[in-house]
């Protein structure tokens, strides 16, 4: 019986094709690079069309994907993906962290989520995680108010970017909320 589950497990492992999909051309060269000299066979796409191609023509293992596109977002190549090939693994990358895009992320089909610039051990360490064990805590864990804001954030985009309806939700002051609103999100 162990021997099975073994199995797919090294299957898994000896296909170690990787597409990256990122706009910043730099970022995308140097991770890259440095996932080449991690053992993996790499693929680049800057746009949502050429993720979709790329994917629709050789569906990766692997993939590390930037969320918000030039041309759309990468929550679209994630689920091609998904489609091309269901056992992949994705990795979303943004610059935009939120806990809303981190849910949707998951929600599409990627199994973590890296806020930018991620290194390439954090990525190869989260794209071959077993899922197992439960990663190690945050070295900065949010804040207490970042974690409201970014509530706050959630819900007011949920509600269509509408004031009077998000502090209804939120059974707040819709005073109170616009200079909630009207300041820039707490520290980490």
């Amino acid at each position: 019986m162990l021997q099975t589950l073994e199995a797919p497990a090294q299957a898994t492992i000896s296909d170690r094709s990787l597409l990256i999909v990122d706009d910043e051309r730099n970022l995308r060269l140097q991770l890259a690079k440095a996932m080449e000299r991690r053992g993996f066979t790499v693929a680049t796409a800057e746009s949502v069309e050429e993720g979709m191609a790329v994917a629709a023509a050789t569906p990766p293992a692997y993939a590390v994907v930037d969320l918000r596109l030039e041309d759309g977002s990468g929550l679209d190549v994630v689920q091609a993906l998904r489609r091309a090939r269901p056992g992949v693994r994705v990795i979303m990358l943004t610059g935009y962290g939120n806990i809303a895009t981190a849910v949707a992320a998951v929600k599409a089909g990627a199994v973590d989520y890296l806020p930018k610039p991620a290194d390439a051990d954090a990525v190869v360490s989260a794209l071959l995680a077993d899922g197992e064990e439960l990663p190690p805590p945050p070295e900065r864990p949010m804040s207490a108010d970042r974690i409201r804001w970014e509530h706050i954030q959630r819900v007011f985009e949920q509600c269509g970017r509408n004031v009077s309806e998000t502090a209804r939700r939120l059974n707040m002051h819709r005073r109170t909320l616009q200079r909630i609103l009207a300041k820039h999100a707490p520290r980490e």
